[in-house]
């Protein structure tokens, strides 16, 4: 009986046979042979149904054959004729798990975004989807692998919050039952904070929510989030494990994913540029750059989409713009000396992709975030348990939070993040 194997591992069994399950994505030749494009979920292979190499029955299935069904496939592997690094399944016999007696909707001709993601749930099924899914989970992986190795544990925080992280109200409210109003997270920031007078260092990664009522090609309304916290680690340190961070997950896609990146049709040599240290620019700099290039943003105002895209056309690099006017930022960053500026920093990756990381040291001072808390009009108790944490062994720290979808659209060369998560949540769509 021939052996069942996953075709990424083609290689390891050439010139043997082997049994393989998946599926029928396209079907081409007549007459005499016939080529099936088949996948398992881990790879590809081509394979070749010669009529005088099988029974008229299994011939006869091919010929039969639609997109889409699912198959069991045996036959023996060989090498492609001209590409050395392809291999061929050259097939024995055909059994159908499921023949599609119906057209599949999404056939081989340009389909508009609205049907697509109408059909996101078969959508996820074409090689670019999958290549993106791919990468998602390599940037995925090695956001782990960094910070366990830079010694982050995680620590999971919680979806259901009673009030916002940053005060504002573009949140979904649910009922809690006797309790009142919960909201939806927005971030799991303020929770980890907690949890680094435990463990020290910590990150989660989750889904997050907004409810902004925002339609351009870097919002959804439903995204993954990693979160990141560090006792002892102040606004320079911050960014440097940012650096190494954003540097290290690069070189992983480029270790794993040429494959795919290659479906994507994605330029690498912009990739290969990602090397620390990355371009520091505080937001007064960088507002009279944006001047000189045309922009009309002033010193007291937050950089725009067109700004951060104008910006990083520019640079070859991720830029960290720091040092924001405080009057612009969170109630819980530290500011400078002088109370104008932020301890923060925005990192933008470069080609026009924009933030992709929102970092800051925390005011670890009980009274100055008490003031801060009153000075953004936002509940003291609500707050309460998070000024406790200045209160029992207060410790400078800072943080920061990668958006999983921006940065997998960048590496990936994506236009819209709503192709890098496998079912979009916008502000229109919620089906599939």
């Amino acid at each position: 009986m021939a052996q069942k194997i996953f075709l990424k591992d083609l290689r390891d069994y050439v010139g043997q046979e082997i049994m393989m399950e998946g599926w029928m994505f396209n079907k081409r030749g007549a007459g005499k042979i016939y080529f099936l494009e088949l996948r398992d979920g881990s790879g590809i292979v081509q394979g070749i149904v010669f009529v005088k190499a099988v029974s008229p029955e299994v011939f006869k299935i091919a010929e039969e054959l639609t997109m889409e069904s699912s198959v069991r496939v045996t036959g023996e592997i060989t090498k492609h004729p001209k590409n050395e690094d392809e291999y061929e399944l050259q097939v024995k016999n055909i059994e159908v798990i499921q023949l599609v007696k119906e057209d599949y909707p999404i056939a081989k001709k340009e389909h508009g975004p609205d049907f697509l993601l109408q059909n996101r749930h078969l959508w996820l099924r074409s090689p670019t989807q999958r290549a993106i899914q791919v990468v998602r989970n390599t940037i995925i992986n090695a956001i782990y692998e960094y910070l366990n190795t830079n010694g982050y544990i995680k620590i999971d925080s919680p979806i259901l919050t009673p009030n916002a992280c940053e005060g504002t109200t573009e949140l979904f409210e649910i009922d809690y039952f006797e309790e009142g109003k919960a909201y939806l997270a927005q971030s799991g920031q303020l929770y980890i904070e907690a949890a680094i007078f435990s463990v020290g260092r910590c990150f989660d990664f989750g889904p997050v929510f907004r409810a902004e009522k925002s339609k351009t090609r870097r919002h959804l309304t439903e995204f993954w989030m990693m979160d990141a916290e560090a006792a002892f680690v102040e606004h320079e340190e911050n960014m440097q494990i940012q650096e190494g961070l954003v540097e290290f997950v690069v070189e992983k896609v480029l270790e794993k994913n040429l494959k795919e990146l290659a479906i994507l049709e994605r330029d690498i040599e912009p990739l290969k540029k990602i090397k620390a240290p990355f371009i520091h620019k505080t937001h007064t700099e960088v507002v009279k750059e944006l001047r000189e290039m045309g922009s009309e943003i002033q010193e007291n105002q937050d950089l725009g989409a067109a700004d951060e895209t104008m910006l990083t056309m520019k640079y070859d690099k991720p830029i960290f713009v720091e040092k924001y006017p405080a009057e612009v930022k969170a109630f819980y960053m530290k500011r400078t000396l002088d109370d104008k500026f932020a301890l923060c920093a925005d990192l933008l990756a470069p080609e026009g992709y924009g933030e992709v990381i929102g970092g800051s040291q925390r005011e670890d001072d009980y009274g100055v975030l008490l003031g801060r808390i009153k000075e953004h009009k936002l509940s003291v108790e609500d707050f309460d348990w998070y000024l406790d944490l200045r209160k029992y062994g207060s410790v400078p720290h800072s943080g920061f939070g990668i958006g999983l979808e921006r940065l997998t659209g960048w590496i990936c060369g994506r236009q819209h993040i709503r192709e890098t998560i496998p079912f979009p949540r916008t502000i229109g769509r919620i089906k599939p």
